[in-house]
């Protein structure tokens, strides 16, 4: 195939896939937080200790509800959009949380609020779990808190990249709903 007629292939089945994708949205699958509001400051709670940050580095309490049917799993994610790194950064990714779980308590880690089977995978800090905020001195940073209901439980490891993770996050969400909250120092 030539690569005009590729591309011109290529942009017709993402159109098609985004229009599927956004005729599934499920207006009913909220994510809520009492720690956490959209467009609100993040907490010094929230905010990373180390790299000349100084917050308590602990993951908000999160709560979903009205999960579409066909839900198997939920993915939990953090990410900021805003890093100055080309391709932003993940600061949590959780998933295969089992279908039967609507919540997460304040500073979840493995071990410690995750539920059985549920995987996390490194930060972009390099630690396994959840990494709070800390943009550049002077920068507003915005961070996705996300959860994703999905079709599958996901056949990963804990070794997988975040990017691969996310891409068959997407691939297999049939509902999401996000929280964006800031920080800046």
């Amino acid at each position: 195939m030539n690569p005009a007629k590729y591309t011109l292939a290529l942009t017709a089945l993402l159109i098609a896939s985004n229009t599927a994708l956004s005729e599934e949205v499920q207006p009913g699958f909220t994510l809520s937080s009492p720690d956490i509001s959209e467009g609100q400051t993040l907490a010094s709670d929230f905010v990373f200790k180390g790299f000349g940050c100084e917050g308590a580095n602990v993951s908000p309490a999160l709560k979903w509800e009205g999960a579409p049917a066909g839900t198997e799993s939920f993915a939990v994610t953090v990410y900021d959009p805003d890093a100055p790194t080309g391709s932003g950064w993940w600061h949590w990714f959780a998933f295969n949380i089992p279908s039967g779980v609507t919540e997460l308590p304040k500073n979840t880690v493995a071990g410690k609020g995750l539920p059985k089977g549920t995987l996390e995978l490194a930060n972009d800090y390099g630690a396994t779990g959840f990494g709070g905020a800390c943009p550049p001195p002077g920068e507003v940073h915005r961070y996705k808190f996300t959860v994703n209901a999905l079709s599958t439980v996901l056949e990963l490891d804990e070794n997988v990249s975040n990017a691969l993770a996310g891409y068959m996050v997407n691939a297999n969400s049939i509902a999401s709903s996000t929280i964006t909250a800031v920080y800046h120092r």
